[in-house]
């Protein structure tokens, strides 16, 4: 069976599941796995798959996965917050401070793994580094419970995509992204790819979760509900938005960096938002970096993890069928990396665009390397690696 490694990070020190001690079943943290390697998935579909521009079934696939899968990545790294520092009751003395110290190693690693593989010219908006500081960003709120966290998840979607507008607007033509560049803390926080002004809000909507009673049926039912008016409210919203307001879709669609404003409430088809024209307010589009985008995502990434943990505990079956997936999940750091550089390796330059069988040959192969090696170790290898590096927290006093 899969061991439980922090969630869409590098593997956490938790003990083994428990049925009777209040601690999360092994169905349940399959289930987190089994989501975390769904989103691996989706990353090397955005990245390596077919351009969603080609349409049909395959297009439309295609873009589902942009945006949403990175947007599930950041929601599961709240889950590996919680996890580290205690995650019904937030560890306190001793283990508080040296668990705090493993959340700032990993966040550190990962900051200087993201903008060395950044550095390295493969042609991919690396999100390791940006997954670093969104970790430190948060590591205050680890105390508080599932209500202020979720409250301040709210706060910050609907408040902080303004403020990264305005920011944005201040800098000028410097706000214009700049894919694959070494990320400075200007990129991290306000105009990479990722934002932490913007992405923050679905790590501490993680967290909350993860503070949760997930074994519960009324809970999981409840988050059902709360996904799916989410998604009901980012995306329908944006389209009604672009609809009612006038101009606002054709002010998306002569954008300089928009291909067409009527798809700008779902899809990156669109394009990016220039800072030409705040109808990019108004899209849900998942790199659009607004408050509606958020409420979208947030809502996808909630109906994905709990359906894949009602899904492994009501289908036993379903975990033997989904181990290489669950397996990917387990080692998604290794998973991640991979990609990155065999898409190097590969030269692959024109991203996404690849043939569909280029997307199943990378995870036919994430697959295989998962389930093999899981069979003889716990952890991914780079996820042993942290773990390894994190064990200088027990010299905290």
């Amino acid at each position: 069976m899969t061991q439980y490694s922090d969630v869409a990070a590098p593997a956490v020190d938790a003990p083994a599941p428990v049925r009777d001690s209040g601690k999360a079943p092994a169905g349940r943290l399959i289930g987190l796995d089994l989501a975390r390697g769904l989103a691996v998935f989706g990353m090397y579909a955005a990245h390596v798959g077919p351009d969603p521009d080609q349409g049909g079934v395959t297009g439309f696939l295609m873009e589902l996965a942009h945006g949403r899968s990175s947007a599930l990545f950041a929601f599961l790294a709240g889950f590996a917050v919680v996890l580290i520092t205690g995650r019904r009751t937030p560890k306190t003395g001793r283990a508080g401070r040296q668990a705090v110290a493993k959340v700032v190693i990993r966040a550190v690693i990962l900051l200087a793994l993201g903008t060395a593989l950044t550095m390295s010219g493969i042609p991919v908006d690396v999100i390791l580094a940006f997954y670093g500081l969104y970790f430190l960003l948060v590591l205050t709120l680890y105390r508080l419970s599932s209500g202020p966290l979720a409250a301040i998840a709210a706060g910050t979607a609907l408040v902080l995509p303004q403020v990264l507008y305005v920011v944005q607007q201040a800098i000028g033509d410097s706000a214009v992204r700049s894919p694959c560049e070494p990320d400075g803390i200007v990129s991290l926080l306000f105009t990479g790819t990722y934002p932490a002004l913007t992405w923050i809000p679905f790590v501490i909507a993680g967290m909350a979760v993860a503070r949760l009673d997930l074994a519960a049926t009324a809970v999981r039912t409840r988050l059902a509900f709360t996904g799916a008016a989410l998604m009901i409210t980012g995306y329908g919203g944006s389209w009604l938005a672009l609809h009612v307001f006038p101009g606002a879709a054709d002010a998306i669609s002569t954008s300089a960096a928009a291909g067409g404003g009527t798809s700008a409430w779902w899809s990156d088809t669109a394009g990016y938002p220039s800072g030409d024209t705040p109808a990019w307010l108004l899209a849900a589009s998942p790199h659009s970096e607004t408050t509606l985008s958020i409420l979208g995502n947030t809502g996808v990434a909630i109906m994905a993890v709990t359906l894949c943990l009602a899904a492994t505990d009501a289908l036993p079956r379903l975990q033997s069928l989904a181990r290489p997936v669950i397996a990917v999940g387990s080692m998604s750091l290794t998973a991640y990396v991979f990609h990155l550089v065999a898409i190097r390796f590969l030269g692959i330059e024109e991203l996404p665009g690849s043939p569909l069988h280029v997307l199943l040959g990378f995870i036919a192969a994430a697959m295989v390397f998962a389930t093999v090696w899981s069979r003889f170790q716990q952890r991914g290898p780079l996820e042993w690696l942290m773990t390894k590096a994190t064990g200088l927290a027990r010299y905290i006093r």
